[in-house]
């Protein structure tokens, strides 16, 4: 099942194991781009959409598992799938605890694949909600001033506003006021619905 805007990419040295692939994968209707090289993918700016890279793990040059800690090196998000004619159970262990979606031995049924490459896709498209949830209640947090972000924290952790004022040194009533502005502010009716974008912020409440 392919997934909009999705992009499938292929690392793998032999010419025919590429082709063989990206017919496999034209055939799912996911979009595919080919690299003979961990080097030439990585020289390739960064897709902007949900991603999935298929790499062989035995390459000239980089090797799969180098390749996989250069893109953690550089923070970079594409999930991947390994294939492999010379897989080990420590290579595999390796990959997965570093987060691989999974690792195929050679050869593998062109069905197995699949549900490999659509599993990554959708791992994919759920850390980039994640991260635009993330981005938009950082945003909503940026319009608070200093003192609305203070009371803020301590509303989330389950203060009541007599515990904020004793905590911030000022009158019940003032914490009223600057509560009411943090709820208005982040377009939120109750403490929950606070919690719940401060935990989407990445602000815990129990901090």
């Amino acid at each position: 099942m392919s997934t909009p805007n999705a992009m499938v990419f292929v690392i793998d040295d032999d010419e025919s194991v590429r082709k063989g692939l990206k017919r496999l994968l034209l055939s799912a209707n996911y979009q595919a781009e080919l690299f003979e090289s961990a080097s030439d993918f990585l020289a390739r700016a960064p897709y902007p959409g949900s991603a999935c890279v298929i790499v062989d793990v035995k390459m000239p040059g980089l090797n799969g598992i180098e390749f996989q800690q250069a893109l953690i090196d550089r923070r970079r998000e594409e999930h991947l799938v390994f294939i492999t004619g010379h897989g080990d159970i420590p290579m595999c262990a390796q990959a997965m605890k570093a987060g691989a979606v999974d690792f195929l031995p050679k050869p593998f049924k062109p069905r197995e694949l699949l549900k490999c490459v659509e599993r990554a896709l959708h791992r994919s498209i759920d850390q980039r909600r994640r991260a635009a949830e993330k981005n938009g209640a950082r945003l909503l947090l940026d319009s608070l001033t200093p003192r609305e972000f203070e009371v803020m924290q301590l509303v989330v952790t389950g203060m009541l506003n007599k515990q904020v004022g004793g905590q911030l040194g000022m009158a019940e009533k003032t914490v009223k006021v600057h509560r009411g502005r943090v709820m208005q502010k982040l377009r939120v009716r109750s403490v929950p619905e606070l919690v719940r974008l401060a935990e989407k912020a990445g602000i815990s409440s129990t901090s």
